[in-house]
């Protein structure tokens, strides 16, 4: 496993639609391994393909109750439904930045894992589906920092206005 550069927003590659996978082989595997270090060694709870300047619809991440790893390939959503309570949204490519966006509650999705065995109605919620959800927008060119309707410099700002 290895260390990935994150690209930053104003990298055109950020910008791209990811293409399909279509070999479940030994890139890919590596791939994702290197995804998993470089989001746990960023501190980060996902992470697309794009965001390491690979332009293939996959993503690693790890969120919800159990930080079970989650490695979702050509994924999709199939449903959504309600309105997450969790408001606030970072992103390793928009580093110290924060904004409000509004996600679904909950989403079903469906996605391959690295062996292309397909996990179909896979029910999420909560803060794992918002991340399921901002981590397939990476895969469509679309940064958090779009769909969000207020940004922060930092967290310390976006707790101090949230207190007011």
């Amino acid at each position: 496993m290895a260390y990935r550069k994150v690209l930053h927003d104003g990298d055109e590659t950020l910008r791209k639609t990811s293409k399909p996978v279509v070999d479940f082989d030994q890139n890919l595997w590596t791939l994702l391994d290197d995804m998993a270090e470089t989001m746990k060694k960023s501190d980060g709870a996902g992470l697309a393909a794009v965001q390491v300047g690979v332009l293939k619809r996959a993503f690693v991440m790890q969120a919800g109750k159990d930080k079970v790893l989650r490695e979702c390939i050509n994924p999709k959503i199939l449903k959504e439904e309600g309105e997450n309570k969790i408001k606030v949204e970072g992103c390793l490519s928009v580093p110290g930045k924060c904004g409000i966006v509004e996600r679904p509650e909950k989403v079903w999705v469906e996605y391959q894992d690295r062996n292309g065995k397909l996990i179909s109605n896979k029910k999420l919620t909560g803060f794992e589906a918002k991340c399921f959800c901002h981590e397939f927008d990476h895969l469509n060119g679309i940064l958090y920092i779009d769909k969000a309707t207020e940004m922060f410099d930092d967290r310390d700002e976006y707790n101090r206005k949230r207190k007011k």
